[in-house]
């Protein structure tokens, strides 16, 4: 059983209900249809009834089951508006605002479902950019107590399981923050390594590698510097954590290769969470990963909100959207048992 293989099983355990903002994407409607019929979470629509049933009739979708609510005609949207404005006030929202926002911007209103307990979390980002999916979140979801850097990770589940987890990783942050610095860093190692007990291996032990283009001091940089004082952070903050860096990626998650650049490495290079350095490199190392190794690329995924939100790569099937609800609803399990 491959691993969202895995994770579906589990969301049949405690069903969630997720919203899906974007009815007007087919690969949306799509991927709703794959979730009912495999019966692993409860889905909300946003949009108009009506368009939504007539892209469904062309497209030969079922979407029997599936709830579909308009945001402009919804119960709920003055008790929306309010609290959105209490929400907001104080950074100059005005109630018009509010309500246009709520009204035009599916985004908002998915939010709004989610910080007030009438969903379990939204999954977003196949026809909208990244920001689109986690602006709204971040003001009105926000991070979870004590936390200070939200980021966003991709799990990459790869066709062999020579590498990773049983050929699974963690790769963070590729989505979020551009250019974090050695504290913010650590923070999404830290962060990476309870999304690995929660989504991955809940037995298993997370091996975080801090990657550079250096290891072990082959080079000297501020570059480098970065990840070994951000490694030593997470030492700090959580001894506890095999976490070892600043490492290049063959020594991360080659063996052979970390005996010789990196002999006494705790990880012995075999990492299953890969920090990257910045965004740049993130990015660019999950598209390599996914289209040269033929990995599924499940993400942007977010950690360190309250509640669970994620994005979607724009180029996503509607079979990713079915895998990145199924991820969504178990980060729902977990909220309140860490």
């Amino acid at each position: 059983m491959d691993f969202i293989e895995k994770v579906k099983r589990k969301a049949k355990e405690e069903i969630k209900t997720i919203v899906l903002p974007e009815s007007e994407d087919i690969r949306v409607l799509k991927g709703s249809e794959i979730v009912i019929k495999e019966g692993f979470a409860k889905i909300i629509l946003l949009g108009s009834k009506e368009k939504i049933l007539e892209d469904t009739k062309n497209s030969n979708i079922n979407l029997e089951g599936v709830e579909i609510i308009n945001p402009k005609e919804s119960n709920k949207l003055d008790l929306y508006i309010e609290k959105l404005y209490e929400l907001r006030k104080q950074k100059g929202m005005t109630k018009e605002e509010a309500k246009k926002l709520l009204t035009e911007n599916s985004r908002y209103f998915a939010s709004m479902m989610v910080k007030l307990g009438d969903a379990d979390g939204f999954v977003s980002g196949a026809s909208h950019a990244t920001a689109d999916t986690l602006k709204p979140a971040l003001q009105i979801i926000k991070g979870k107590p004590g936390i200070k850097t939200v980021s966003a990770f991709f799990i990459m589940s790869l066709p062999t399981n020579e590498f990773g987890e049983d050929g699974v990783f963690i790769f963070a942050d590729c989505g979020m923050n551009e250019n974090p610095n050695e504290e913010q860093l650590a923070d999404i190692a830290i962060e990476s390594s309870k999304s690995f007990k929660e989504l991955i291996n809940p037995e298993g032990v997370p091996k975080i590698a801090m990657l550079s283009y250096s290891t072990k001091g082959s080079a000297h940089s501020e570059l480098t510097e970065k990840m070994i004082k951000a490694t030593k952070l997470v030492h700090e903050k959580e001894p506890m954590l095999l976490v070892d860096g600043e490492l290049q990626l063959d020594a991360a998650i080659v063996p052979e290769i970390a005996s010789k650049k990196a002999p006494n490495s705790p990880i012995k290079g075999n990492s299953n969470i890969l920090i990257f350095p910045d965004l740049n490199a993130g990015n660019i190392g999950y598209k390599l990963v996914q289209r040269l190794a033929h990995a599924q690329a499940f993400g942007p995924l977010c950690q360190g909100l309250d509640k669970p939100v994620n994005d979607l790569s724009r180029g996503c099937s509607s079979e990713d959207i079915a895998g990145v609800v199924a991820i969504t609803c178990i980060q729902a399990q977990n909220i309140g048992k860490e």
